[in-house]
């Protein structure tokens, strides 16, 4: 698969996702652009935390990612899946150009994406702000 934008899709990418949103096997997939293609860079476990998706994405250097939100909304446990976009203003210029180009095609691959949050810096993939996008309480 080759995205609008030129850079190919891994199939393990959609798969990855799909055992996400389908089996719960992953509470987070992190992908990014190696050698000129998206492909899986992490996947954390069904029990991973909050914070263990946050330390995931690295400080400068560009990724997307997906994860199973849970919340709590008017009593009751709920969960969405997020995709996010994680391109910090310390990334390199090319690489947020690559990352912007890319991201539509890419999100359009994972059929169930529910909510969208762009992150520059980590006040950006706080908690807070997740829980705050999906209406939770």
């Amino acid at each position: 698969m080759a995205s609008a934008a030129g850079t190919p899709i891994d199939d393990a990418c959609v798969l990855k996702f799909k055992d996400l949103k389908s089996k719960r096997k992953y509470k987070f997939v992190t992908f990014h652009i190696d050698n000129n293609q998206i492909v899986v860079a992490k996947e954390g476990a069904p029990t991973a935390s909050f914070d263990e998706f946050v330390e995931s994405l690295p400080e400068s250097d560009p990724r997307y990612a997906v994860i199973d939100f849970e919340f709590e909304k008017d009593g009751c446990k709920k969960s969405k899946i997020i995709f996010v976009t994680w391109v910090p203003d310390t990334a390199p210029i090319r690489k947020k150009m690559v990352y912007a180009s890319s991201k539509d095609k890419f999100k359009r691959e994972l059929d169930g994406i529910q909510v969208e949050i762009q992150g520059t810096d980590f006040s950006e993939v706080e908690e807070k702000v997740f829980i705050d996008k999906v209406g939770g309480a």
